[in-house]
């Protein structure tokens, strides 16, 4: 991948930014990320340790799936959940915490300077998916940016997020692929990369209605913690029976070892998968 000049967004900070993947990321390379949000260390890899750390332990783990595979070339990501869900409704009823510009930028310029790539993950709560994507649409417009979104706290129900399991229906993953797609077409842009998590067959609904667009590859990530007798399963029922483009595997490094004896699978098991993941991410 070579760079360019970024396409404007309006916003000087993130103009000066100069990373520039041209064409299509998938089926080329494979996405290796680590996910989480600065602001917490519980939430995930990406911050549990300072920034230099973190950036050396996604460099040092990428070696081991390059090993695992030295015919795919991978390409490093930053996995930001840029809108968290929340136990309380907040002033607007969206039970959801939006990231601040300042912490966004900040996961985006670390991207930039790394030469990953960087998603922004929304967990709607009870705030519509359309409004959350375009909040983050300034963002997106940069060719390095792409999207995630949760089904897990989308609480269709109008249940609390974290007391039940929310879903997706094709008609909001479409909704989420039309979105992406104009933001390409708009701004010349290559591909966006969407990843819809999911690790329980009601997490997304009516699959075969999800709509392909050259614009926008799909990755439905295989989400779910545990064994990896437990996970194999959960990859082989939720993913690959309800195939939509590429898939992805999620992989924890404390909650896959919550169960007495469970461990962390290694590359070579995850690889030994059929469809063979082109999205891999580290909690």
């Amino acid at each position: 991948m070579t760079s360019t000049r970024a396409v404007s967004t309006g916003d000087s900070t993130l103009d000066s930014l100069t990373y520039a993947p041209t064409g299509a990321i998938l089926p080329k390379h494979r996405i290796f990320a680590y996910y989480g949000n600065p602001h917490s260390k519980k939430m995930g890899i990406l911050g549990k340790y300072p920034k230099e750390e973190m950036l050396q332990r996604l460099d040092e783990e990428i070696k081991n799936w390059q090993k695992a595979d030295p015919a795919t070339p991978i390409q490093p990501a930053l996995h930001l959940v840029a809108i968290s869900a929340q136990g309380l409704p907040g002033k607007d009823g969206g039970y959801r915490l939006r990231m601040s510009d300042k912490t966004i930028k900040k996961v985006i310029k670390w991207g930039n300077e790394h030469k990953a790539i960087v998603f922004l993950d929304i967990q709607r709560g009870h705030a519509a998916l359309g409004g959350e994507m375009a909040y983050l649409e300034k963002y997106l417009k940069l060719p390095f940016v792409h999207l995630g979104i949760d089904p897990e706290f989308s609480m269709v129900t109008g249940a609390k997020p974290g007391t039940k399991i929310g879903s997706y229906d094709a008609a909001d993953v479409n909704q989420a692929v039309q979105f992406l797609s104009r933001v390409v077409k708009e701004n010349k842009i290559p591909p966006k990369v969407l990843v819809v998590h999911r690790f329980t067959q009601g997490m997304i609904k009516n699959y075969k209605n999800i709509k392909l667009d050259p614009n926008v590859q799909i990755v439905m990530d295989m989400d779910g913690w545990g064994p990896p007798v437990l996970k194999k399963d959960s990859y082989h029922d939720y993913i690959q029976k309800e195939p939509v483009q590429y898939t992805g595997f999620k992989l924890f490094y404390d909650n896959d070892f919550r169960k007495p004896g469970s461990r962390i699978m290694t590359p070579e098991e995850v690889l030994a998968l059929d469809p063979k993941p082109m999205y891999i991410q580290y909690q």
